[in-house]
């Protein structure tokens, strides 16, 4: 082996540690991926980095960096399976065989040649490994988690910012993959890592909370959180604490809106309580997103949708808490409103027609039907009955981090909701004409909001959010079980991709194509807290695992703050902070 060392005087350069093994010369070498027979003593493992190197005719040399995709061993000299036990006994004389399979990383100069069988293949180390996995090359690196190896693994900010891409997307099972968690990890990087340097003070993450109350302590220390935990922050020089600018937002109380929001396990007055009037939804033109869902595309009563929103438009306040006039009546609960617009669509007799010229009853009893039954889950979100509804809107503005949780609603509620809210988000990016600073979007159950199928007012934003997001700072981090259910355009607008554990046969779609096969076969066991990344500078997937979470991730982790109290023993927040705005 020393013999094969002294062909390759790049290796002499440095001082480095002997060699794990050779080029194999059994199985075929190419640029892209080759065999590597490791030497006794030596072990490699999957996603270990490596290098090796081949000298031109002309004197020039070539720099093959690479990651083990796959290990083997085999004993040589055996022809059946039995035969292990001949040879364990010493009767039949055999060799155990260790090998890898390296897949190419990068190729410096990009001159692709294999590399030569026998030629001596190093573990990757210090500024080799940086450039084998091109860390070298990104001016601002954003920490993902720890290697295998235990040392950090970046990803180019220009990726996800919008300077040369953006978006990210998450895949995996429900409860194992830890989607969530990870994209709450990466904002946690993203603004206490100091890549963003000066702007890390006005960029906003907006979070929607689908699945328990579990997001609404992100502004707690995690109680479970041990010294070992603590270090790996420290490896990736990311503080270990939580979010320190946080808002809560969640939906009323149904039977007593003015009681405060409806949240079951956070009661220290963080948490605001959200909703639409009835002028907002007439005049912004909300109806659309009662009916977003998959279906709408199918249905006829698409024309009467825009004929009625249009005729809400002529709506009239009448009271400070948002009631509304609309056609000569009053109308002070969504219940009204739905009542009037059922009455209008259906006479087509006496009055003008809201539904529009020539609608068959069909699509009119459609439209009916479907209003009818969003009455139920948006009377607590479309309101014209609590004073100072001003206080009670979803806003960006004020803190750095804003949670809307959903959970406890109806799915056509959640549709309504995330619709309205990415839209005026959308809108308000749009009028400013300015990228920065960004706003970052996580939305779980992606599926739901952009399917592959159909189409709806939700679909169209986010579809629109991925296609021209990148240049009004808009950045969607979309999760899901299944990619394969998704709007293929929001996907793959999605510079960043990155997959949990999977279901096995989620695994086989031609979404996952950029994970090698052996990558695909390890996603499906994989651990919670182990992802795997992939990102345009690399043409092969990182596999990471990232920090327990410094932050609360349930109330059984939170650290409880002493209850502030005024000097006369009155709490000092109510339980209701938009109870005591003056009028």
């Amino acid at each position: 082996m020393m013999a094969a060392m002294d062909t390759f005087p790049e290796f002499e350069a440095v001082e480095s540690p002997p060699p794990v093994g050779l080029v194999l010369g059994t199985d075929d070498a190419t640029p892209l991926s080759f065999w590597v027979a490791l030497a006794p003593g030596q072990v490699l493992q999957l996603d270990d980095v490596v290098v090796t190197a081949r000298v031109l005719p002309d004197g020039g040399r070539v720099v093959i960096s690479g990651i083990v995709n796959q290990v083997r061993a085999r004993l040589e000299g055996a022809r059946f399976d039995s035969d292990v036990f001949l040879v364990n006994d010493g009767v039949l004389p055999a060799e155990v065989s260790e090998a890898a399979e390296v897949l190419a990383t990068r190729v410096a100069p990009e001159f692709y040649v294999p590399p030569l069988p026998g030629t001596p293949v190093l573990r990757a180390t210090g500024s080799a490994r940086d450039e084998a996995l091109y860390f070298d090359q990104m001016a601002k690196k954003l920490p993902l988690g720890l290697g295998r190896d235990g040392h950090p693994v970046f990803l180019d900010l220009e990726f996800l910012d919008g300077t040369r891409g953006a978006h990210v997307n998450i895949s995996g099972i429900s409860g194992v993959a830890t989607k969530t968690s990870y994209a709450c990890f990466l904002l946690h990087a993203l603004f206490s890592s100091g890549v963003l340097g000066a702007e890390a003070r006005n960029t906003k993450a907006l979070i929607f909370n689908v699945k328990g109350e579990d997001l609404l302590f992100l502004d707690r220390p995690n109680t479970q959180l041990a010294d070992e935990h603590r270090e790996v922050y420290g490896l990736l020089g990311l503080p270990a604490a939580p979010f320190t600018s946080v808002g809560f937002f969640a939906p009323p109380r149904p039977a007593d809106p003015a009681a405060g929001p409806n949240v079951a396990t956070r009661k220290d007055g963080a948490v605001r309580s959200f909703f639409w009037t009835l002028h907002e939804f007439c005049t912004e033109e909300l109806l659309p997103f009662v009916f977003a869902d998959a279906e709408d595309d199918r249905q006829q009563f698409s024309i009467i949708i825009g004929n009625v929103t249009a005729r809400l438009r002529e709506a009239v306040p009448i009271s400070d808490a948002g009631a509304v006039r609309i056609d000569g009546v009053d109308c002070r609960s969504y219940a009204d409103l739905v009542d009037l617009m059922i009455e209008r669509v259906s006479d087509d007799l006496t009055r003008p027609q809201w539904a529009g010229p020539a609608m068959v009853s069909g699509s009119v009893g459609a439209f009916i039907r479907r209003l009818a039954a969003s009455v139920r889950p948006l009377r607590p979100l479309v309101r014209g009955d609590i004073d100072r509804p001003q206080g009670h809107r979803v806003s960006t503005e004020g803190q750095q981090v804003t949670v809307v949780d959903l959970h406890a609603l109806p799915d056509r509620a959640k549709r309504f909701v995330v619709g309205v809210t990415l839209r005026r988000e959308f809108d308000r990016k749009e009028a400013t004409g300015q990228p920065r600073p960004e706003l970052f979007v996580v939305l779980d159950e992606l599926n739901k909001y952009a399917p592959r199928d159909g189409s709806s007012p939700i679909k169209e934003i986010l579809l629109d959010m991925a296609e021209r997001g990148r240049s009004l700072g808009i950045i969607l981090v979309g999760a899901q079980q299944t990619a394969s259910e998704v709007e293929r355009r929001v996907v793959g607008q999605s510079a960043v991709k990155i997959v949990g554990r999977l279901d096995p046969a989620e695994a086989t779609r031609s979404e996952y194509d950029f994970l090698p096969a052996a990558t695909r076969k390890r996603a499906t066991i994989a651990k919670p807290g182990t992802m795997f990344v992939s990102q345009p500078q690399l043409p092969v997937p990182l596999v990471i695992e990232f920090p327990f979470p410094a932050w609360a991730t349930r109330p059984s982790e939170a650290e409880a703050p002493p209850p502030p109290f005024l000097p006369d023993g009155r709490p000092a927040v109510p339980a209701d902070p938009f109870s005591v705005l003056p009028s």
